[in-house]
């Protein structure tokens, strides 16, 4: 596999080895082994799927306490998947990074614990598979405007298909400093 650091050191795209003949591919998607050696958890806590459809937006989220970190693949489809450094006292605090993750080329994101994170499908529909490094605390999550203008995130839709709590999310400079993670 290739690892690919990105403009945000900490969140690394992931290029797995795929070997494909006339019957199809096969593909490593998680080896505890292999990963452990690029600094991902050894142990993942929880999968989860998410399907959407083209134009819904998921996020940006995060959870304080009880940080997850998470390696993103796209198992249909296309997404165009943002982490955002919200770590107090983090150099990179505000900068984000964006990546198109589809299911032809299998790449994987990984965002650490500390980064809030979204996605927006661009393909017609999208199956995405997450494992995560703790377990989902609904009292402890937390969301960031998508479209928070410090942020600038340049989203490649700009009328997305947003759930209630993400339309209603404050600002990254809105959220009180007890309620991030630090650095």
């Amino acid at each position: 596999m290739d690892v690919i650091n990105t403009s945000l050191p900490e969140v690394l795209l992931i290029k797995p080895k795929i070997f494909k003949d006339s019957r199809g591919f096969f593909l490593e998607s998680w080896n505890s082994a292999r990963y452990e050696e690029i600094g991902l958890p050894e142990i993942f806590l929880q999968d989860n799927i998410s399907y959407s459809e083209h134009g819904v937006l998921r996020g940006l989220h995060f959870q304080e306490p009880n940080a997850q970190g998470k390696l993103i693949s796209v198992l249909k489809g296309d997404i165009f998947d943002v982490a955002v450094d919200i770590r107090l006292g983090s150099p990179r605090f505000g900068k984000w990074v964006g990546l198109t993750l589809t299911a032809d080329t299998h790449h994987q994101i990984w965002i650490p614990p500390g980064f809030a994170h979204g996605f927006l499908v661009t393909s017609p529909t999208a199956l995405v598979s997450y494992k995560s490094s703790a377990f989902y605390s609904p009292e402890t999550e937390g969301t960031v405007l998508w479209n928070d203008p410090a942020l600038n995130i340049i989203w490649p839709l700009s009328n997305p298909n947003l759930a209630e709590k993400d339309m209603k999310a404050p600002p990254l400079s809105q959220i009180p400093q007890s309620k991030l993670p630090k650095f």
